[in-house]
């Protein structure tokens, strides 16, 4: 199930939100109904969303009807509880939903979810019952777990055959995982039960919250609606000095999933959690039992986790890359407090052969876009932000002489616009960075005004599919300049802005009850008219991924606004121009081809892709276990391959068997968050120092031959 919350925080940094709360209690059916405060917030929520949002989309029968999906996928997105019949009795609304919310009346919705409520209680008495029989694991059988698309279940039959496959595959999935048959039995009956008793805890905020976010996604998927409580929430996690384990999580179906681990947090320190990893268990302390959260609610996920910093908290992970089948991993963190300091910019020097020898390339990793507000306001002379460190940084490279500079951008999801225009201005003499064009159709031009280049040097920025925001419009000018060879991956494709609305300041009465509205309200241009919406920024050399662009970014987000143009500025490209594109092109084709670290590295993201792509499992107990067994000498193959590439003794060729305790010897060629750092080893950023070695020599001899 994708739950309350998913939607409206969208992610929460975990541990950073105070004492956990004790677990809600049941919520009488007759109390799910819509209150007051629900009428007001909604008048203030479609008012502001015909005035202001940026996408100008008629509340009418076609947008009623998105909604409708939005809020049952909401619900059961795999199609596991409803039935065809409730389907199609709700469908009376499905119309009805654009009225609904113009005379703020929404008692449709909470029927729907009362429905949706005494399906769950039922499947799960079922599910529970089903754990008392056997389960021959020599049948031929497989379980469909990706249900988006497949057909709502005809009748109960068809539904309690489903949820046999998928209880059947629960068991085998623990059975492989080295469970013994009692816990598997305790475990799961824990789960179900738990789902049945999650739902029961949903309250009338919590459904008013899930239906306004499939009315605010239907025009774009960044903007939400926050209920009071996720608003608190939210707040604390713009904080500068946070408090946990540095991950920011989301809800998926009915798994809690990491979307992002924070530069500088526990996490990362650790390097063993990582962006797409599943959580299914939580432990406190060394040896506290593991609790099942599989089903949970988001909240309460984040309620287990944190805690006081110095505290242990034990995660029970499924791996992205080992599928919806594969054995889990246990990891300890230590909370901690996250400070700006560890988010910041950072700098390294590598080593690059090259004929005439080692030749010195400089690289600042700027994790996101930040500032310290509060230092800046109280007059602090030396407050950090962005521009600042990296002009400090860059000093600190050239006393120790590079001959190029590699500004790293993977990962960064944005942050300020300010230090975004600010930071372009290190590398460019004076001129436009980005245009913002609001939902009335004005544009406005932000300008790097002040004379002086901090590096003039040649210089590569390297991008992936997660730099988003801030990342790209600094990409994007740096391209449009000439200022530098862009390469890596296309970005993510995030070009709009959205502003957050406290519905509270427009209703007196509200006494702080109505929550808060983020909503979309302008779109970014580049200097010469392209929107980075959509389409992102694609670099000048494109590095090969065996990752799909399918589900890539903003591409795969629904109801995402689309790429637009605008009139372009007239700018003045840097005078140290980037040329010789199609050499660089083909001699980092030419590598790729016989570079064993990045083929390696290719191969392990089609694994992860492989597995991405999967919408069953096989329920034969002996081909499960085959499969398990040649993940695992396949992916100890591909880590091999990276170790030899680097001159590191290759590890035994057969790994130690899974299970789900701690195990250090687990770092893998994708345990990088998406980063393309293997192990101890960043393929990517070795390319990109490559690319930009070639850049240097291109210009010299060119400038020899003049």
């Amino acid at each position: 199930m994708k739950h309350i919350f998913a939607a409206a925080l969208g992610a929460i940094l975990l541990g950073f939100i105070g004492p956990a709360l004790a677990l809600a209690p049941t919520v009488p059916v007759d109390q799910l109904v819509p209150s007051t405060e629900h009428r007001r917030a909604t008048r203030l929520i479609t008012h502001f969303i015909a005035n202001y949002h940026y996408k100008k989309a008629p509340l009418d029968d076609a947008l009623s009807q998105t909604i409708f999906d939005n809020y049952i996928d909401a619900l059961d997105p795999t199609k596991s509880y409803f039935l065809k019949s409730d389907i199609d009795e709700f469908g009376a609304y499905a119309q009805e939903l654009d009225d609904d919310l113009r005379n703020s009346d929404l008692q449709s919705v909470y029927e729907i979810f009362i429905r949706f409520r005494q399906r769950v209680e039922a499947r799960m008495t079922k599910a529970t019952s089903l754990l008392a029989k056997p389960f021959d694991f020599t049948v031929d059988e497989t379980f469909e777990f990706q249900r988006e698309k497949a057909p709502w279940a005809a009748n109960e039959a068809e539904l309690d055959e489903l949820w046999r496959k998928r209880i059947k595959n629960d068991v085998l999935s623990l059975q492989l995982a080295g469970r013994k048959p009692a816990k598997i039995i305790d475990t799961l009956r824990k789960r179900y039960e738990g789902i049945a008793r999650q739902t029961a805890q949903y309250n009338s905020e919590d459904v008013f919250q899930t239906f306004m976010n499939a009315y605010t996604t239907a025009i774009d998927p960044h903007s939400s609606y926050f209920s009071p409580r996720t608003s608190e929430n939210f707040k604390i996690r713009m904080s500068l000095s946070l408090e946990g384990i540095g991950a920011v999580l989301q809800s998926d179906s009915e798994y809690t999933v990491v979307n992002e681990v924070v530069k500088g947090g526990p996490a990362d320190l650790s390097h063993k959690l990582h962006k797409g990893d599943r959580l299914t268990g939580i432990g406190q302390g060394a040896n506290g039992e593991l609790v099942d959260v599989v089903g949970w609610r988001l909240d309460e996920v984040v309620d287990l986790i944190r805690g006081p910093k110095g505290s242990v908290v034990r995660l029970q992970v499924l791996p992205k890359n080992a599928g919806p089948d594969g054995p889990p991993k246990l990891i300890t963190l230590t909370r901690n407090t996250i400070q700006l300091d560890n988010q910041a910019a950072q700098r390294k020097v590598l080593e690059v052969p090259d004929a005439a020898g080692p030749r010195k390339i400089g690289v600042i990793e700027i994790p996101t876009f930040y500032m310290d507000f509060e230092a800046r306001m109280r007059g602090d002379e030396n407050y950090r932000s962005t521009t600042r460190d990296v002009r400090r940084l860059i000093g600190e490279l050239e006393k120790e002489g590079i001959s190029g500079l590699i500004i790293d951008l993977r990962g960064n999801g944005g942050g300020s616009l300010p230090e975004a225009v600010e930071l372009t201005g290190l590398f460019i003499d004076t001129g436009p960075v980005v245009q913002v064009r609001n939902s009335q159709g004005r544009v406005q031009v932000e300008k790097d005004t002040d004379d002086g280049i901090a590096y003039s040097g040649p210089m590569a920025v390297l991008i992936d599919r997660n730099s988003a925001s801030a990342s790209e419009i600094f990409a994007a000018a740096i391209q449009d300049y000439r200022r530098a060879v862009v390469v890596g991956e296309t970005t993510f494709g995030k070009g709009t802005v959205q502003n957050l609305v406290d519905l509270n300041r427009f209703d007196e009465e509200s006494k702080g009850k109505l929550g808060q509205l983020k909503a979309t309200i302008a779109q970014f241009f580049r200097v010469e008219g392209d929107s980075t919406q959509h389409r992102g920024v694609v670099p000048d050399v494109a590095f090969p991924s065996g990752l799909s662009t399918k589900e890539q970014g903003e591409r795969a987000l629904k109801h995402a606004l689309p790429f637009a143009h605008i009139a372009a500025l007239s700018f003045t490209p840097s005078s140290a121009q980037v040329d010789h594109l199609n050499e660089l092109k083909t001699r980092h084709d030419a590598r790729m081809k016989s570079d064993q670290a990045y083929l390696a590295l290719l191969a392990q993201e089609r694994a992860v892709q492989a597995q991405a792509d999967r919408t069953s499992l096989s329920l034969l107990e002996s081909r499960r276990k085959a499969e398990h067994e040649q993940a695992r000498l396949d992916q100890r193959a591909r880590e091999n391959a990276i170790r030899v590439a680097h001159g590191k003794a290759a590890l035994p060729a057969v790994p130690e068997p899974d299970t789900d305790e701690e195990d250090e010897d687990s770092k893998t060629a994708d345990e990088d968050g998406g980063k393309g750092k293997p192990g101890d080893f960043d393929v990517v950023l070795e390319e990109a120092s490559k690319v930009l070695n070639d850049v240097i020599d291109l210009h010299t001899s060119t400038a020899a031959a003049r």
